[in-house]
């Protein structure tokens, strides 16, 4: 039996951690206390011109918590640009978990009734922790993020931890910041 719970979890979270698994299938589960932290600011979220574009021509219909355990499920698959994910079976259990609390929740992007796009998160009082994206369409997980900023900054959020910062999160305005300036936010 595993000591790890849903509460504890949220423990965790509040504290400025996060859990990892090496894979899909390794059961072991390890604490990221990450000394550079990713991060969005809201107020500077940048929405490429494209995208805004995209979005207008509503090409993808965008739904919150509507397929919650299909998004993370779908975070958890194994491609060929990405052979091993962070995700097992416990991680995404307890995610789930969370979920039916209200405490976890998913935007999605949905084209010809079909889900193509979204990602998913932990929210904690007015900190939302980014924990993956999918996309099985061309932008549609863009569109998911963009829903989700205009959602959180409309909801009063002040924090979108983005745990690390990528190429692809880069674009839309994600920095890093130092472990401690991350702690004092997230008070």
């Amino acid at each position: 039996m595993s000591a790890l719970t849903p509460d504890l979890l949220l423990c965790a979270y509040a504290s400025g951690l996060f859990p990892m698994a090496n894979d899909r299938h390794d059961p072991t589960i390890h604490w990221i206390d990450p000394k550079r932290r990713g991060v969005l600011p809201l107020h500077r979220f940048h929405q490429p011109k494209s995208l805004r574009k995209l979005i207008r021509k509503g090409v993808f219909e965008v739904r919150v918590d509507g397929a919650f355990t299909e998004v993370i499920e779908a975070c958890a698959e194994v491609r060929p640009e990405r052979p091993r994910t962070w995700l097992n079976d416990e991680l995404i259990a307890l995610y789930c978990t969370l979920h039916r609390r209200g405490y976890a929740h998913s935007v999605e992007t949905w084209a010809g009734g079909r889900l193509v796009g979204g990602l998913y998160g932990v929210s904690l009082g007015a900190a939302f922790f980014g924990e993956s994206m999918f996309s099985h369409a061309r932008d549609a997980s863009k569109v998911a993020l963009a829903a989700l900023v205009e959602r959180l900054s409309a909801g009063g959020y002040r924090l979108l931890d983005t745990q690390f910062v990528t190429d692809h999160l880069r674009r839309f305005g994600a920095i890093e910041i130092a472990r401690e300036r991350y702690r004092r936010e997230l008070r």
